[in-house]
């Protein structure tokens, strides 16, 4: 036996709609299955006006390790004049969020075409 609950492993999708990445995470981002999250999101953030959506809705659990991952991601976003949206439907990461004082920090949004609204996505599945 591995030790590592193969349904916490982290894994996702990506996709492009229009000049958006969106990438939809799904299981556990935690101090074990965070680095090659954050090596993904690294190269995603690398050129300039990085566009990026992270879909959390199939997240089943986040540490504070995962919620580093997120602030990179988001700071490198940022200083290359990009942007970064989570998408969340889970009032308890919010939660988490505000109790860590970080809910004013990300742009979050409730559903995909909520994130995606105002891009140059034609039709977003949500």
């Amino acid at each position: 036996m591995s030790g590592i609950d193969p349904r916490s492993t982290p894994h996702h999708t990506e996709h492009t709609v229009g000049e958006t990445t969106v990438v939809e995470l799904r299981g556990e981002i935690d101090i074990l299955t965070a680095p090659p999250l954050a090596a993904r999101l690294d190269a995603l953030t690398a050129g300039p006006r990085p566009d990026l959506v992270l879909d959390l809705r199939s997240t089943a659990f986040i540490d504070c390790t995962g919620l580093g991952v997120l602030c990179r991601a988001r700071n490198r976003a940022e200083v290359r004049y990009g942007r970064l949206r989570l998408v969340t439907d889970s009032a308890g990461f919010r939660r988490i969020l505000r109790a860590v004082d970080l809910a004013g920090v990300f742009e979050l949004h409730s559903s995909m075409n909520e994130a995606m609204a105002g891009t140059s996505a034609a039709v977003v599945a949500g």
